[in-house]
């Protein structure tokens, strides 16, 4: 039965999900397990005509996301939506798994290989070295490589393989192949090919600096701006794998990356939302696409981890149950870095908002231009 989910999803039978989710209830399946099943196919989903693997790194936000889910009924809808958005793309050729011809692979032949543009050459090496070094230092080097070309690639060549290799190495039930495929066809598509040298000077100086710097990503509406909250997300989520210069290394490419951006924060003056707990009044605010009410909810709701918890599961919601069907996947990824933003920095209350606004507003007002 899984696996007719599952070829339903390769196939992008759409009209048969339902049916077929419905089917594994009732048989007793766990939601969450069934969104665990889903890692080999989902690596290959595509987003045309960007190049930019963006489902697979929702794949790996909706970990984060089902955390502020409290029981079986409310994380359905989540893994519903998922399941239809993987299901109503292209995937990406499955690409049968072969070994480099060479015994020693040096991460310079993987730069070669993607400066070559060789898809199935870049994917053999990229496994052989993960064999001779392990998941963790490939994705260092990876993401290292990636922060030479925030500004051609909108942050994704941070943002999306920071995540896709998250998933890979957590998931050590999963063979690394078909997301090192994906992260070997996106590199040849990007030519993210030249590691940039380090850079040897801190980022900031201070906490103060920082939170400015904070407070910029967060400013701006629209899709570019959005980018500069999911790339921080994205670098502090993959913190560990850095040593202190190396991170810094990764932040000043944040920083350059929002170039001359100008701080802009929030005002809602007295503006009133819904009453906080209730989520049947918070969906009508949602529903009618009202930005200002939303973020006067939002802003009462967040002065504790308890409102934290509370903002995000109602945001959760409020996305599923308006969902009919044909979702952009930075409405969640979107989400995941905001929900971050909140639960780091919520004694920062100009920060959370800042991020709140800018959230709310890219996603309303693509929900009402339909995009």
């Amino acid at each position: 039965m899984r696996e007719d989910l599952l070829q339903a999803v390769e196939a992008s039978q759409v009209a048969r999900i339902d049916d077929l989710l419905k089917k594994e209830i009732k048989h007793g399946s766990d939601v969450w397990e069934i969104h665990q099943s889903l890692f080999p196919v989902v690596q290959r989903v595509l987003n045309p005509p960007f190049i930019n693997p963006h489902l697979p790194k929702m794949y790996r936000i909706c970990r984060e996301l089902r955390s502020y889910l409290k029981e079986e009924e409310e994380i359905l809808p989540l893994v519903r939506l998922e399941i239809m958005e993987y299901a109503r793309r292209p995937k990406l050729e499955r690409l049968g798994k072969t070994k480099p011809l060479v015994l020693s692979v040096s991460f310079h032949d993987i730069e070669s290989a993607i400066r070559e543009q060789d898809w199935e050459k870049t994917t053999a090496l990229m496994a052989a070295f993960h064999e001779q070094t392990g998941g963790v230092e490939l994705a260092r080097r990876l993401l290292f490589l990636g922060s030479g070309y925030l500004d051609s690639s909108l942050g994704h060549s941070i943002s999306c393989t920071a995540f896709i290799l998250l998933e890979m190495l957590d998931r050590r039930d999963q063979d690394p192949w078909p997301a090192l495929a994906t992260l070997a066809d996106y590199f040849c598509k990007g030519g993210f090919h030249t590691t940039p040298v380090l850079r040897k000077t801190p980022a900031f100086s201070s906490k103060g600096a920082f939170e400015q710097h904070l407070l910029r990503a967060t400013s701006g509406r629209g899709i570019v701006n959005l980018h500069h909250t999911i790339t921080l997300y994205a670098i502090e989520e993959v913190r560990p794998l850095f040593n202190e210069e190396e991170y810094h290394h990764m932040m000043g490419a944040w920083i350059s990356f929002m170039e001359e951006k100008k701080l802009k924060t929030v005002v809602l003056g007295n503006r009133q939302g819904p009453s906080t707990g209730d989520y049947r009044h918070f969906y009508e605010a949602f529903s009618k696409l009202d930005v200002d009410s939303v973020v006067a909810w939002i802003r009462e709701a967040i002065l504790s981890p308890p409102g934290q918890m509370e903002t995000g599961r109602f945001l959760i919601k409020g996305l599923c149950d308006k969902y009919t069907g044909d979702y952009n996947p930075h409405y969640l990824t979107g989400l995941g870095s905001v929900l971050w933003m909140a639960s780091h920095y919520w004694k920062e209350a100009p920060i959370v908002l800042n991020a709140f606004y800018q959230y709310v507003d890219f996603l309303f007002e693509n929900l009402k231009s339909g995009n």
